[in-house]
């Protein structure tokens, strides 16, 4: 095979440049190039011309409405299902791998570049990643981290948990604010069509499912774990171990129990089926419901667990224990369109007007319509008017639908820490 390519350039002289009046004619050269290349077909070299140096497409994300996307996978090989959200957080990527309460998802991350801090051990939320996949529009080529011990790609392998990259994460989003949110297929097998996996998300469903069995301890353990001084920004009273506090893992956050031993107290953390007779035998100061996966209505021996300790210890929900706290007194909760994921939406605390930015992760939310009398609603979402947060004051009740946490961010909402220490000390009283 030959090439040839003939080019005609135009050199001006420099009296050009300078914009004299009478411009020398330019100078007209022209050059030609010719290349040959001479492959016989059954050179070996021949088959790797259609080979290209970057990676192409390998992976299909197809939701319940019928649409496909075409992506590039790392991490895991194979096929999932899961429940398509999307998390507006800027960072804090692997505080959300390993969040339980993401248990039967596919997180969608709006923002566009992920990967570049790469991985440290450290910003752990649990022993495991717990989400179905990951979602992202570029997956960085590169880490730039002091504490980096590990690619996201790496981690994501060693850890069987697939990613896709190069999809229009924008258009997802958008599909997902006006639909709600929508069970997907990823899958990174050829010898399933599109129709199989566009029936298989379609046959699946999360609502009504028990997800906090899959998350939550099987036995009863001590915290010990102390925070790192270096990030811990409350010590006042972190050695004082002045609180015994019974912690019930529907799927908890290693940050809930560090800031709870920051303030002071000792913590045993139970499994979510552990009974209410056993944990008023251990003599608690104050008992914790955390945060957890899924539907609440699908966990009734948790509700009944919440209902029987009522009233007879100061008690402290967060997320999914708020919502079981809801329904124990009464309420009902519902699911929401598209959920709240992200490190960025704002709370009004109604008592005294104070607007917190905080880290949000649910589906779900209590009605306060439905609640009944006595139950102060005392925060509120102001991007839709959700309830943010309850409390009850006769029965020493508390709760939180947000993450006061907060890891890796923000911490404008630490300060209910304090008010479950207080709540705690007023009942010891």
């Amino acid at each position: 095979m030959a090439v040839k390519a003939i080019g005609i350039g135009l050199i001006n002289s420099p009296t050009q440049c300078f914009g004299l009046q009478h411009p020398i004619q330019p100078k007209v050269r022209v050059f030609a190039v010719r290349c040959s290349v001479a492959v016989s077909p059954d050179s070996p070299s021949a088959a790797g011309l259609g080979e290209r140096p970057w990676k192409t497409s390998d992976a299909r994300l197809v939701l319940e409405d019928g649409s496909i996307w075409r992506a590039k996978s790392f991490g895991a090989k194979g096929t999932q299902v899961g429940e398509v959200v999307f998390n507006t957080s800027l960072t804090g990527y692997q505080e959300i791998l390993t969040d339980p309460s993401y248990a039967g998802q596919f997180v969608l991350m709006t923002c566009p570049h992920i990967g570049n801090t790469g991985v440290n051990f450290g910003d752990e939320e649990s022993s495991k990643c717990f989400l179905g996949g990951l979602v992202i529009r570029s997956l960085s080529i590169g880490t730039s981290n002091w504490r980096c011990v590990e690619t996201l790609g790496d981690y994501l392998t060693k850890r069987n948990i697939m990613g896709i990259y190069d999809v229009d994460t924008r258009a997802i989003t958008r599909r997902l604010r006006q639909d709600g949110s929508l069970i997907g297929i990823l899958s990174t097998e050829e010898s399933r069509t599109d129709e199989d996996l566009l029936q298989m998300s379609r046959s699946w469903d999360i609502v009504g499912v028990d997800l906090i069995s899959g998350v939550s301890c099987t036995s009863p353990y001590e915290w010990v774990d102390k925070t790192d001084p270096e990030w811990d920004f409350n010590t006042n009273k972190r050695d004082g171990k002045i609180f015994n506090v019974i912690a019930y893992d529907f799927g908890i956050k290693h940050n809930i129990l560090r800031r709870l031993a920051s303030h002071g107290c000792k913590i045993t953390v139970v499994p979510a089926t552990w009974p209410a007779s056993k944990t008023l035998e251990m003599n608690p100061d104050g008992v914790l419901f955390s945060n957890g996966p899924g539907d609440p209505s699908a966990v009734p021996y948790a509700v009944q667990t919440v209902k029987e300790l009522l009233g007879k210890v100061p008690v402290f929900g967060i997320c999914m224990g708020h919502q079981l706290l809801g329904q124990a007194l009464g309420g009902r909760t519902f699911k929401m369109k598209f959920g709240h994921h992200g490190g960025n939406h704002p709370v009004r605390d109604i008592r005294s007007g104070r607007v917190d930015i905080s880290a949000q992760n649910h589906n779900y939310a209590v009605d306060p319509a439905t609640l009944p009398e006595g139950v102060e609603v005392t925060h509120i979402n102001l991007n839709d008017g959700t309830c943010a947060g309850l409390a009850f004051p006769a029965m020493k009740i508390m709760s939180l639908q947000y993450h006061p946490e907060a890891s890796p961010g923000p911490h404008d909402s630490d300060l209910v820490f304090t008010e479950f220490i207080e709540l705690m000390t007023k009942s010891k009283q």
